[in-house]
């Protein structure tokens, strides 16, 4: 998924260094004629490793460099000198980022702290040198090791975006002014379905100065468990965040019937998301009046059990209520 400078998935090929050879050489010195073997070991090849980085976002790096390759090992040399170790090939990412192989699909790690280092692909053993190899019956054997080659692999890497509070909704629920307004992020915001094309994250000021994180993410249509619309790949950005926070529009045809399909369409993708905590905020009241409203949440009363609040972005109706359930489950959920 792209939309300017925000890339969350790209496949790269990717070769650690092959390891230097051992070397052959035999000791000589003016008078010494024939000294035995001193050749070096071969110097290890350079390793891909991926590492954190607190302050990238995105990918973006990466659309344009698809190949990575580490250094090779430098050649042992004489006096049992050992090459040169390759040079090691850092890809920095931003947290949150799966690492899987492209062919299998199969998950290989991910980061999520700050400066953690992944080898992804090993560096070659460098060969030994001919000393190693001296015996009592071979006191100067003329052989050594080559070194091993590296690895080389094609692996993917997925982002998925870090937050307190993800945004759930059909696409259009208003996330995006709820976003904009509850914080200083400026997604773009317009009367049409799929405005939101990537994740867009914004800091939440509560009460004292405390804050938390909040993801819009892209909406959700039936069947994006299956890879309808953006499917998965607006899914992942949700299953790292503590508390979903389901937005439906109070002019929806039932509420009901949409939470229970943007629950379906998670239980659907991942399981585990419904042990995740969950607050429901009926968005757009602004346009209700006083009885519609209060039929309105006569009717959520009985459906829900989990905490739900009445909210209208664009009248700043309801906003610190909200704030102030999440902060709570916030913080109910860090001290489990």
């Amino acid at each position: 998924m792209k939309e300017g400078n925000f890339i969350d998935y790209v496949k790269l090929h990717v070769s650690s260094g092959k390891g230097g050879k051992g070397s052959m050489h035999l000791h000589r010195e003016k008078y010494i004629a024939k000294g035995g073997p001193d050749g070096g070991d071969g110097g290890r090849g350079g390793h891909v490793i991926i590492r954190g980085n607190k302050n990238l976002w995105t990918l973006y790096e990466f659309n344009f460099k698809r190949h990575i390759k580490a250094g090779h090992g430098e050649h042992g040399g004489k006096q049992r000198s050992t090459g040169a170790d390759g040079e090691d090939i850092y890809i920095d990412v931003p947290l949150g980022t799966v690492i899987r192989d492209t062919d299998t699909q199969e998950y290989l790690d991910e980061i999520v702290e700050d400066n953690q280092e992944i080898i992804i692909a090993q560096g070659g053993m460098g060969g030994r040198g001919n000393w190693h190899f001296k015996t009592s019956t071979n006191q100067t054997p003329r052989y050594a090791q080559p070194g091993k080659e590296g690895e080389e692999k094609d692996i993917t890497l997925e982002l998925k975006v870090l937050a307190d509070v993800g945004l759930v909704g059909f696409p259009n629920a208003g996330k995006s002014t709820l976003l904009s307004v509850v914080t200083a992020a400026k997604p773009k915001i317009a009367d049409y379905e799929f405005t939101t094309l990537k994740p867009n994250l914004g800091i939440v000021q509560h009460r004292d100065f405390q804050t938390f994180v909040m993801a819009d993410i892209p909406g959700i249509i039936e069947g994006a468990a299956e890879g309808k619309g953006l499917g998965y790949r607006f899914l992942r950005h949700i299953e790292r965040n503590s508390i979903l926070l389901f937005l439906v529009p109070c002019d929806a045809g039932s509420i009901k019937k949409q939470y229970d399909i943007l629950l379906d369409e998670l239980r659907r993708y991942n399981p585990e998301m419904l042990d995740k905590e969950r607050v429901l905020a009926i968005s757009k009241i602004d346009m209700l009046d006083e009885e519609l409203l209060a039929e309105l949440k006569e009717e959520v009363a009985q459906d829900f059990k989990i905490p739900y609040v009445f909210i209208s972005s664009v009248a700043q109706l309801g906003l610190q209520e909200l704030k102030d359930v999440l902060w709570e489950k916030l913080n109910d959920s860090k001290e489990i």
